[in-house]
């Protein structure tokens, strides 16, 4: 076989193989239900955003978006869970600033994926993180918190949803910036790790604001400050970082989609158009704006698109792994 005979072949092999994503995509994509999966566990502001968009996603669709949560590792086992899935379109990721950022430097030859096995297909939202501590510490400002743990090195507990969360980056940020040593303890989620805090058995916390601002709301914790650069809508009261002097200490965490890579472009593109058609919903944006958070905000019109968010992506993974680098911060605290 002559080697433009060989190559010809090869071609007509690759074609065969890549049709049925490729049609599927064109038509009749999706004619059946569809998973998305959240790698941290039911009631964490991942499983929140998860639940928004898996409704609407199944008005939009026709068919049902079921949300399977698959927490461990960071993150880790679930979003290996759809890069080793089909790449039809059926597997989703609900991806995160720790699952698909931080992570890759964090974990570095211990991660079971790369950046480039995974798809951006939309951003959904972005929001700031809440340093907050339970009601029985004598603490009303993060500054008086410092001051605190200064003089009580060592003997207050940090609290975070798991290790490698962006939670835990920004308790690292806090104790670098303000030279403080307080323990971390990573729990395996929001919810058990909030119960110990209301519980006073965990003094000091940092979560997202969807997963602690009812807690806050009802006063069963008290808020020190949020993340982000200016102050959130949903708590106008709590100052941020900077305000309360420590601007080093900024961070937003995000959430969004991402599919296993080799997925058919027509499918990304159809999610893609999905995506932002939820945030720029009336009652999408109400609901995110009551839970703290933000629309993505990556197109001029304060949408989502595949392309805008794989580049957000890959300025992220750069951004958190300096901040890794910086912290000191490893997976075996």
């Amino acid at each position: 076989m002559s080697t433009f005979t060989r190559r010809s072949a090869l071609i007509a092999g690759a074609g065969l193989l890549a049709a049925p994503g490729t049609l599927r995509a064109q038509d009749g994509y999706p004619n059946r239900s569809i998973r998305l999966i959240v790698p941290f566990t039911p009631a964490g502001t991942t499983d929140i955003a998860a639940r928004i968009l898996a409704e609407r996603l199944t008005q939009r669709l026709g068919q049902q978006v079921i949300v399977e949560n698959r927490p461990g590792a960071g993150g880790n086992v679930g979003s290996d869970v759809v890069v080793k899935s089909d790449p039809d379109g059926y597997t989703l990721l609900m991806c995160t600033v720790s699952s698909s950022a931080i992570n890759y430097s964090l974990y570095g030859a211990r991660m079971p994926y790369k950046p480039e096995d995974l798809a951006g297909a939309g951003l959904m939202l972005q929001v700031p993180n809440v340093i907050f501590v339970t009601n029985s510490l004598p603490v009303r400002t993060l500054r008086e918190l410092v001051d605190f743990a200064k003089k009580n090195p060592g003997k207050l507990n940090n609290g975070s949803s798991g290790l490698g969360t962006s939670l835990h980056l920004t308790g690292e940020l806090l104790k670098t910036t303000a030279a403080v040593e307080m323990q971390h303890v990573p729990f395996r989620g929001s919810g058990p790790m909030l119960q110990e805090v209301i519980a006073g058995r965990i003094e000091v916390a940092v979560d997202n604001m969807p997963s602690v601002i009812g807690h806050i709301r009802d006063g069963r914790l008290r808020a020190l400050a949020v993340t982000s650069k200016a102050r959130s809508r949903a708590l106008p009261d709590v100052p941020t970082t900077a305000e309360a002097g420590f601007p080093a200490v900024e961070a937003t965490a995000w959430f969004g989609v991402q599919v296993p890579v080799r997925t058919p472009r027509p499918i990304v593109d159809r999610l893609g158009r999905e995506i932002d058609a939820v945030v720029k919903e009336p009652q999408t944006a109400a609901r995110i704006a009551e839970l703290g958070g933000e629309k993505p905000g990556l197109t001029p019109d304060g949408g989502t698109s595949p392309e805008t968010f794989e580049a957000f992506i890959r300025a992220e993974i750069a951004k958190w792994g300096e901040v890794v680098r910086k912290s000191g911060a490893t997976v075996d605290q």
